[in-house]
């Protein structure tokens, strides 16, 4: 049987990606195609530095809506890289159109410079993707199977998260979340949700943990398994935390600094919501790490496995 292909397109040219690319290929055989759409250049220079032994075949973008893949083989897209300032979008471009087009629904991202690459258009990755589809309703979802979390709200100054605390932006997330973990992991999952404030208490008139989380949670009780809101000061404690699958936090480091320090790199990022699996490795280009060959592969590894034969 052969599986569908997994695109990696793996991002900032300088970034610890291809070295723990080349580990988990070392550690971990993976059956499905693995199609890299890269710089030529890049990826010969990389295999050399990291001593990679393994066979890369590289295909004509004709090719590739003609040939039939092998399982266990890595393939090659090259995009040349004429302009570092479109290189990152245009291999991401060659992606979207290859998953456009049904190759395949599997895709893993390396980390790129958001400032740089996306120009402060897009909150992150997250979001450059889900409008390259045309998707208003998605959720940044990091994995793990013990415990996984969701930020309402992604790469936001801290400043202006309040105001995209919604009902509706809420709800979505919610139930998005929900439909990945039964139509996807086959499981019906259980979901808590943080307050916004400290003890999900506030001295100001608006509260919104009794005029929108609350609200939100009491009208789909009764059709998912959600419980909020909580104070996000002790819902990671141990006796706490494991009474879920999920915890839906309203802002970015409310719920990754708890996730990161539980599991450090053991977890994966990926998009729901989108036609097609999205991941990335829970790292970003780590520039100081370069060259170094110090760094952990665990979150590829992950990556990979979630979306083998799949």
């Amino acid at each position: 049987m052969n599986f569908r292909p997994i695109l990696i397109v793996p991002g900032e040219q300088k970034s610890i990606f291809f070295e723990i690319f080349f580990k988990s290929i070392n550690a971990r055989k993976v059956i499905s195609p693995i199609i890299l759409i890269c710089s030529k250049k890049n990826l010969n220079h990389e295999s050399k530095k990291f001593k990679f032994k393994g066979k890369i075949k590289q295909l004509s973008f004709t090719e590739i809506y003609k040939k039939k893949l092998q399982n266990k083989k890595i393939y090659l897209l090259d995009i040349p890289n004429k302009s570092p300032e479109f290189y990152v979008k245009n291999c991401f471009k060659t992606a979207f159109d290859l998953l456009k087009k049904g190759i395949t629904n599997k895709i893993i991202n390396g980390p790129i410079n958001k400032t740089k690459t996306l120009n402060k258009k897009y909150l992150g990755v997250t979001e450059y993707i889900a409008d390259s589809f045309k998707k208003k309703k998605f959720a940044m979802l990091i994995y793990n199977p013990e415990l996984s979390v969701c930020p309402i709200t992604t790469h936001l100054p801290l400043g202006l998260v309040k105001k995209y605390i919604t009902k509706k932006i809420l709800r979505e997330k919610i139930l998005i979340i929900d439909d990945f973990y039964k139509k996807f992991l086959k499981i019906k999952p259980k979901i808590a949700v943080t307050g916004l404030n400290p003890h999900c208490e506030s001295i100001l008139k608006f509260n919104e943990d009794e005029k929108i989380i609350y609200p939100v949670i009491n009208s789909l009780k009764n059709k998912i398994n959600l419980k909020g809101p909580f104070p996000s000061d002790t819902i990671f404690l141990k006796k706490n935390r494991e009474r879920f699958d999920v915890i839906i936090g309203m802002y970015h480091d409310q719920v990754l600094g708890p996730i990161k320090t539980l599991f450090e790199y053991d977890a994966i990022n990926i998009t729901l919501g989108l036609p097609f699996i999205r991941i990335t490795p829970d790292h970003g280009p780590n520039e100081k790490m370069i060259g170094k060959n110090k760094s952990n592969p665990i979150s590829l590894i992950n990556a990979l496995n979630f979306l083998d034969k799949k």
